[in-house]
């Protein structure tokens, strides 16, 4: 037996609580894990408040992402000792997750951990972290460099947000964070954003071309906040688009692309191929000072995962929150 949250759905409702699971309940896989620690992403707290149709398969165990030990595997790339971390692939969705004692998956869905992070560590970056370093590999791609000109990064004080704010920063760029709460001007400056703006100023319906500002974006939102963000890129940069917190219309028009030469460059993080991931947390174990993860975390435990999706719902969190399994 092992403790789980697990999500119910039927004649009576929804119903999510944390309760006790027989191993023999879980789903199919070739490598059986401990996660030892998790973490509360946006689309784990859509699947705890039942906001959103998230779940596809009743009843699920949520959870997206993971890091722990392997406990047993006929993977030939996992051994029974092996420390992992866990992004994405449906997990959580149509495939029980990680906020449990215990989860069964696929070993093709496992990346090593690197040995610069403790499983606590890796969760605080999770998926939300992991998706600012595939938009800041996206960046460089485009040929994005320390001293080309401002980056902006939208949906500042959020778990993407916060973790491309430390990674560009840390990499030399000059970074301006766009948020909607002014009371957090001073955390987001202590991630190394040089300049705090007001999301207000994006997020309404502008002109296709605007004054050229940014020489990158990250951008989480989507909807006239990315639209804006376009219309402002300086000829020849690029955006990164990971998110639709706004929204998932782009009320844009093709200007930016065809008369400054912007590039929009799409990052999905749930199926990138795992050279990817390996690559993208190789970088975050090069580039991410862990010291700023304490900034960035707060630790809750299993048991008020559901009271703090509500509140990840609500707009009350920043950063990410990571959570002690055992």
């Amino acid at each position: 037996m092992f403790k789980a949250l697990l999500l119910e759905k039927n004649d009576t409702g929804f119903h999510a609580g944390l309760t006790e699971l027989d191993e023999a309940r879980l789903p199919a896989g070739d490598v059986l894990v401990a996660p030892t620690w998790s973490t509360l992403n946006y689309k784990d707290a859509l699947a705890l408040t039942n906001r959103a149709p998230v779940v596809r398969t009743w009843p699920m165990v949520p959870g997206i992402d993971g890091a722990g030990t392997v406990l047993e595997s006929s993977h030939p790339d996992w051994q029974p000792g092996d420390r992992f971390v866990h992004n994405g692939w449906g997990v959580g969705e149509t495939h029980w997750g990680c906020l449990a004692e215990k989860a069964r998956l696929k070993g093709d869905w496992l990346v090593k951990l690197p040995a610069a992070f403790t499983p606590r560590q890796a969760m605080a970056i999770g998926t939300a972290g992991y998706t600012a370093m595939l938009c800041v590999m996206a960046l460089e791609r485009h040929g994005l460099q320390p001293g080309d000109g401002d980056v902006l990064v939208t949906g500042a004080t959020g778990g993407v947000g916060s973790v491309a704010i430390t990674l560009l920063s840390t990499l030399g760029h000059r970074v301006v964070a766009a948020s909607g709460r002014p009371h957090e001007a001073d955390y987001l400056q202590g991630l190394g954003a040089a300049e705090v703006i007001d999301r207000a100023t994006l997020a309404a319906a502008g002109k296709p071309l605007q004054k050229e500002r940014w020489a990158g974006v990250v951008d989480a939102v989507g909807s006239h906040t990315l639209a804006n963000a376009l219309a402002q890129t300086r000829y020849g940069g690029v955006v990164a688009a990971c998110g639709l917190a706004q929204g998932m219309d782009l009320p844009a028009s093709v200007a930016p692309f065809i008369l400054r030469n912007v590039t929009l460059a799409g990052v999905d993080s749930v199926m990138a191929p795992r050279a990817l991931r390996q690559a993208a947390w190789d970088r975050l174990a090069r580039d991410l000072v862990p010291a700023a993860l304490e900034r960035i975390a707060e630790e809750i435990p299993l048991g008020q995962a559901i009271a703090r999706a509500a509140d990840l719902m609500a707009g009350k969190v920043r950063g990410r929150l990571v959570v002690r399994i055992v």
